[in-house]
Order: C-alpha cells, then structure tokens, then sequence
C-alpha cells in the first residue's frame, strides 16, 4: 500500500504509463454504428467468366409485367371474368355523363344521362309536339343539327358542360351521328 505521503505519479499512473490499446483490425470494425453495418459483410470475387457472361433469357410465362392497372393478363381474366377492369371501374366518376343518340326510321332521339344515379338530364326527340309540325322532316341532317342544338342548350341550364360518348362496337362517328355531335361541339359542350 503507497503512504500517504506518496507523491501523486505513484498512486495515479499518468497515461503514458497504460498499456495501449491497438483498434480491431479494419474487416472487424462496421464502417457504421447501425445494427446491419455490425454483420461481417463477406466479398467473393467473381471469377471472369461469371462476370462478363449475359444475364439468362427470362421465362416466357414469368416476364409478364403485373404493374398495368387498366390491363389484366388472360389468366387473370380466366380467373375471374366477371371482376371489371380498372378502366370500368373508375369511368363513371372519372366521365359521370352520357350521351345516348337513336336512330329510328322515323324519328331522332337523344338524352343526357349521369351514369352514377341513371338521372336523365336533357332529353331531345323530333318526336315532340313542337318539332313535329315544325321541321319539313324529322330524319334529315336538318333535323339532327336541330337536335344537337337541343341537347347543348337544355345540358347547359343543367350546369352540365362535358359529356362523353361511346360507340357501340363497329359504329363510327360519321352521317347523321357525326352531325349531332358536331353540333354539339360547336355549342360550347365538351366531349371527354
């Protein structure tokens, strides 16, 4: 036991007098203090024939790309054919109003409708009273002008100005359809 007169040096050693202590060798010390940089990380050097060699051809059934939201593969479809597309899911909000137009062999119908709740919302037909006496004939492009006319002005008092249409399958927009709704168009409605 030192004296207690002992100088100072004797009891407390200075830090020259510790051992020195070398840091862990750099393959034992994470470059980080994060719980994943603490496990060793094990190199294996890649011979050259591995490295330079093409990636192998992918599988034909499995290098189908599943990120589409509007398309399924068929063998989704086969699955479930009755489960709507994300395209018929979202459309009737997206283009909330319709514009249906028929053809008759002696009159011309056309409505406005809101998808969501089936509201009608304009209706014109050459078949009303007024129009029947008025126009020399209910069938022509005369009388298509007359209706495009009709539906643009009776939709805007609904606050309605855009529209869709969709044609049924092989139907072109053209003759007495291209006419009412160019008509349409030219009356300040907006086809989405």
């Amino acid at each position: 036991p030192a004296s207690p007169h002992a100088p100072m040096a004797a009891v407390y050693p200075t830090t020259a007098a510790l051992p020195t202590r070398h840091p862990p060798p750099s393959f034992l010390r994470p470059p980080s203090l994060s719980w994943s940089a603490s496990i060793t990380q094990h190199r294996i050097p890649l011979s050259p024939r591995l490295a330079l060699s093409p990636p192998p051809a992918p599988n034909r059934r499995s290098f189908v790309v599943r990120a589409a939201w509007t398309r399924r593969s068929r063998g989704e479809l086969d699955k479930s054919p009755n489960r709507k597309s994300w395209k018929q899911r979202t459309d009737m909000y997206m283009r909330p109003f319709l514009l249906n137009v028929f053809f008759s062999k002696r009159f011309v119908h056309a409505k406005v409708m809101h998808r969501g709740t089936s509201k009608v919302i304009a209706v014109a037909t050459t078949n009303a009273k007024d129009l029947r006496t008025t126009l020399p004939s209910l069938i022509d492009d005369n009388a298509c002008r007359t209706i495009g006319r009709l539906i643009a002005e009776r939709s805007m008092d609904a606050d309605v100005f855009a529209m869709a249409y969709e044609p049924k399958k092989n139907e072109r927009i053209e003759g007495k359809l291209g006419i009412v709704i160019d008509t349409i168009k030219e009356y300040g409605i907006i086809f989405a």
